[in-house]
């Protein structure tokens, strides 16, 4: 037990503290350490064992600010937690330390979103530098700050850095279930299964239980809430079974839902109440950012009244509810990333304990969204992080003309564009007017047929959360198209393969109508499907259409009729946010670099492409460089040259590298992957365009320029004829030309 506080920590929670402690007291430590913590391992509490600890025993000069993310009031949920735990600590909160300042061995809780948060009229702008003006107090009085950062991944942003920096802490805590290990810090982890040990949350995560492969399903909304009503229902009777002495547990159904259309909502809604769970009963509670209806008091109680809780993001983080057991994850067949803090929220154990029941031990996840697993990953391994960087003064007055979209050209129209893609069709894939035969022959190239959405389910058990990763075992699922309830998701579809188009969805939705849809007239139609049969078609394939549509549109674009583009003066940005590697090894300084310490750590294969890493290397050895620019990849405060596609649409690319010589030469440096053993690594099918966009652009402005590409590790460089082919006479060693 941590002296002075009222609980009794488990061992990997003394072990936490004391590896805080050991951590921030050794002279040879670094200044920041990240600790890795999974959700439900009770971070909270090892936070005010280690704060207790560090007054008691390092130095009670000291004052802890404690920093929490602007979501779920996180920031009053440990400072009770605090109170409740360690009450001879003094707590207080920002408004407390804007009137009265910091003393020692206090601990001030701060929302990340009052200081930072553009708008935010929480705190003014007196209040703010009042804020510094206190911390300054604090540092005239030789008073110690430590800063704690929970959940640190949420704010990574330059108004928090420099608020970081004012306190000038001794020691920088790090808080997250998603840290990542870096060389600047020490850094340790709570290990998931010593954690599992303790019976603080669940045994195993089950994904999908009860679905079986190649099941055929109405709707989602259906199929998975009638899953999760029963697994509800039986884990409430195995609690009347095992609990005495009166304790109720009343598992909740979490109901997630991507950022999408309220129809969904509705829809969900309107099946809760066929099965006797409504709003108006106290069953059913909605949680999202602003719309927080019919929150019960007792939400988060064992007992709680509510069953089901809609909600979307807003909640995925500093929100405890043990007695949430399942998880609904819907679909409206977006791109949606899927956060982990969401699985930490069902895998607590309500009483802090297992009963060697797998249906009370487990925790479990109904969802069809493919992007699941994908989004998961992602927010697991995230392995980068965000530094922001300043300019150096000799780059502050440099400028160039950039190109911008005319909004105004509207490019080729519908039937043009409909022509060009019924000739790319029938060229590639060798199609005719027999329908039914151009139906065989695009099934022989993997187009789906049929009236059913096929869709993946994940499935299995997996003890650690990170085991997800791994899984490989997925079932398919049918469903059979309704016009009425699939309209969205064929519309979700269709405005993917706009993104590469460039059309309104309407016009889209047209054309492809008139290609593969029955009783819609057009002469040239390749395949005639019935009404449910072109929605699944479409929702089906829409890899495939999509990849066909771009490819008719990298075909050479018309210059001749290119409606010359707006443009603006660019300024390299004074301060800007780079990639970084925190694993960088014998990281040293590019002096040639635009911004001030940029170093090696910007530039290896975590954050760069081959020939980026190759060329800022090359630059960086040159004696002639006087500095070199990594432009941003989008956003209207990034240098870009405006090219036309096949079918006319005006789009944007940003050039990678302005690069100014010291005798005056500017060079704007486009690279494009290379080639290794013989294989093209270019993955941009609108090379041609952007070659020929920027030679005429560089043309005008009577800049160097040039694409530049990797082979063998060595750069070569072309402004002169575009060639796909690196062994063609126009692809030269980059030494000769630049």
């Amino acid at each position: 037990m941590v002296n002075g506080l009222t609980l009794n920590l488990f061992d990997f929670q003394e072990k936490a503290v004391l590896n805080l402690l050991d951590l921030s007291t050794d002279s040879n430590s670094k200044q920041t350490v990240v600790m890795k913590a999974p959700t439900g391992a009770g971070k909270t509490i090892i936070l005010i064992g280690y704060v207790d600890e560090y007054l008691n025993k390092v130095n009670s000069n000291t004052a802890v600010i404690w920093l929490c993310p602007g979501k779920g009031d996180l920031e009053e949920q440990s400072r009770k937690k605090m109170i409740s735990v360690a009450p001879h600590r003094k707590t207080q909160n920002l408004f407390d330390a804007l009137q009265n300042g910091f003393e020692p061995e206090s601990t001030t809780f701060i929302n990340w979103e009052l200081v930072t948060k553009r708008g935010n009229t929480a705190i003014k702008d007196s209040e703010r530098k009042n804020l510094f003006d206190r911390i300054a107090d604090a540092h005239r009085k030789n008073m110690d700050f430590i800063v704690i950062i929970d959940e640190e991944h949420s704010n990574n942003t330059a108004k928090a850095k420099a608020i970081i920096d004012a306190f000038a802490a001794k020691h920088i805590i790090r808080v997250s279930a998603t840290a990542v290990q870096n060389n600047r810090y020490e850094y340790f982890e709570i290990d998931e299964l010593d954690v599992i040990d303790e019976g603080l949350i669940t045994k195993a995560l089950y994904v999908n239980e009860g679905v079986e492969d190649n099941i055929e399903i109405s709707n989602d909304y259906d199929y998975l809430l009638e899953l999760a009503d029963a697994k509800r229902k039986a884990i409430a009777q195995r609690y009347a079974e095992v609990l005495s002495g009166g304790k109720i547990v009343r598992p909740l159904v979490l109901i997630q839902f991507p950022n999408g259309q309220p129809e969904t909502i509705k829809a969900v809604e309107t099946k809760l109440e066929s099965m006797g769970y409504t709003y108006d009963n106290g069953m059913v509670s909605i949680w999202m950012s602003e719309d927080k209806k019919d929150l019960t008091d007792n939400l988060t109680d064992n007992d709680g009244t509510p069953v089901f809780l809609l909600m979307k993001q807003a909640i995925s983080t500093g929100w405890d509810c043990p007695r949430a057991k399942i998880l609904v994850k819907l679909r409206e067949g977006m791109s949606e990333q899927f956060e982990i803090q969401t699985i930490g929220r069902i895998r607590r154990m309500p009483e802090v304990r297992h009963y060697d029941d797998d249906l009370l031990d487990f925790c479990y996840v109904y969802t069809f969204d493919e992007t699941y697993k994908a989004g998961l990953l992602s927010s697991m391994d995230k392995a980068y992080e965000t530094r922001r960087l300043f300019l150096k003064d000799k780059c502050k007055t440099f400028t160039l003309t950039k190109q911008l979209r005319d909004l105004d050209a509207n490019g080729l129209g519908e039937r043009e564009v409909l022509n060009k893609i019924y000739a790319y069709l029938i060229s590639k894939y060798h199609l005719g007017s027999d329908k039914k035969n151009n139906q065989r022959i695009l099934s022989g190239h993997g187009f789906v047929f049929g009236n059913e959405i096929l869709g993946q389910a994940l499935h299995g058990q997996f003890v650690k959360t990170d085991m997800v990763m791994e899984s490989t075992a997925y079932f398919t699922t049918r469903q059979r198209v309704n016009t009425h309830e699939h309209g969205m998701q064929l519309l979700h579809s269709i405005d993917s393969i706009k993104t590469v188009i460039g059309m309104q969805t309407a016009k889209v939705k047209t054309i492809l109508e008139r290609l593969f849809r029955k009783g819609v007239a057009q002469k040239k139609k390749l395949l005639s499907l019935d009404t449910t049969e072109f929605y699944a078609f479409v929702i089906n394939n829409v890899h495939l259409l999509k990849e066909d549509f771009r490819e008719v549109t990298s075909s050479m674009a018309q210059q001749q009729v290119f409606t010359m583009p707006k443009t603006a003066l660019f300024h390299i940005p004074e301060q800007d946010f780079f990639k970084y590697d925190p694993g960088v090894k014998n990281e040293i300084e590019y002096l040639s670099n635009a911004y001030h310490e940029y170093t090696s750590g910007y530039a290896t294969s975590l954050v760069r492409s081959t020939s980026e890493m190759l060329f800022e290397q090359y630059c960086e050895n040159r004696d002639d460089i006087e500095w070199i620019y990594k432009n941003g990849d989008s956003g209207q405060q990034y240098f870009s040259i405006v090219y036309q596609d096949g079918i006319q649409h005006q789009w944007l690319f940003y050039a990678d590298y302005i690069v100014m010589k010291k005798d005056g030469t500017v060079w704007v440096i486009e690279t494009k992957g290379g080639e290794t053993k013989g294989k093209n690594k270019n993955i941009d099918i609108q090379i041609e365009n952007k070659f020929n966009a920027f030679k005429n652009y560089a043309t005008e402005h009577k800049l160097q320029w040039g694409f530049v590409r990797d082979k063998d590790n060595f750069l070569y460089i072309n402004n002169t004829k575009f060639a796909m082919d690196m062994a063609d006479d126009h692809w030269k060693p980059i030494a000769d030309i630049f």
